[in-house]
């Protein structure tokens, strides 16, 4: 059960819960961009549970100017010695198959590390012929909710892309993912990794507005009890 997740606090609580691997990024409001080494360096000094960092320079397309490409694997190289046990990408063309340079550049970056192909792989042209660009490249694992907003709709692509993967790499389904759904998709598509969020909604501060009514703010967080709810399902 990876959690992603943004923070500090959604870190603890992700770990609490009981999550196998951590995937952390920032800005999850924007699907996930690059962590700081400040907050990878806190999750390595508070627990031995994996944590492997999204590499995403802004939000948008998946399509990289060159710049963006040599600042992403500086971000890497950075990440990788404050103590990333592995790394989370995706590039693609302007015809939407894989950018298979920097991805190439990525993995030989991250060196025996592992490296996950994040939902870059949904905008795929071809998602079966991206899939063996992938294998062949070197990637661990290819995150993916079957070409859908999310898993549970992209359930008959999710299960395809497991029976094609065999043991040759990890398909694991991720976007949409709770306590509802998760023995669902488990059966349907026989994945054994998942990946969510478990995010809920807090009050980000106590004090009031001005009419003294209603927190002023909210924020959400990682649920200790949701992860701990989704572990237990799949077990």
């Amino acid at each position: 059960m990876e959690i992603c997740i943004d923070s500090i606090t959604s870190a603890k609580n992700a770990i609490k819960g009981g999550a196998s691997r951590l995937e952390a990024c920032s800005a999850l409001s924007e699907d996930g961009l690059t962590p700081t080494p400040g907050l990878i360096r806190f999750i390595k000094n508070f627990t031995k549970v994996p944590v492997h960092a999204m590499i995403r320079i802004r939000s948008g397309n998946f399509v990289y100017t060159e710049e963006e490409k040599e600042a992403m694997l500086y971000d890497l190289q950075i990440l990788d010695s404050v103590g990333a046990d592995g790394f989370v990408f995706g590039a693609l063309n302007p015809d939407f198959s894989v950018d298979e340079d920097i991805c190439r550049e990525v993995i030989k970056a991250a060196k025996s590390k592992p490296v996950t192909f994040h939902r870059a792989f949904d905008e795929v042209e071809n998602p079966l012929v991206a899939l063996e660009k992938i294998i062949s490249l070197g990637f661990s694992r290819v995150l993916t909710s079957g070409q859908k907003n999310t898993a549970p709709e992209g359930l008959e692509m999710i299960t395809q892309l497991v029976k094609v993967a065999g043991d040759r790499i990890v398909i694991m389904p991720g976007s949409g993912i709770n306590p509802d759904n998760i023995l669902q998709i488990k059966d349907a598509t026989r994945a054994k990794e998942f990946h969510a969020s478990a995010k809920i909604r807090v009050a980000d501060y106590l004090n009031s507005t001005r009419d003294g009514k209603k927190p002023a703010s909210f924020v959400m967080i990682t649920s200790e009890e949701k992860v701990k709810q989704m572990i237990n399902i799949i077990k």
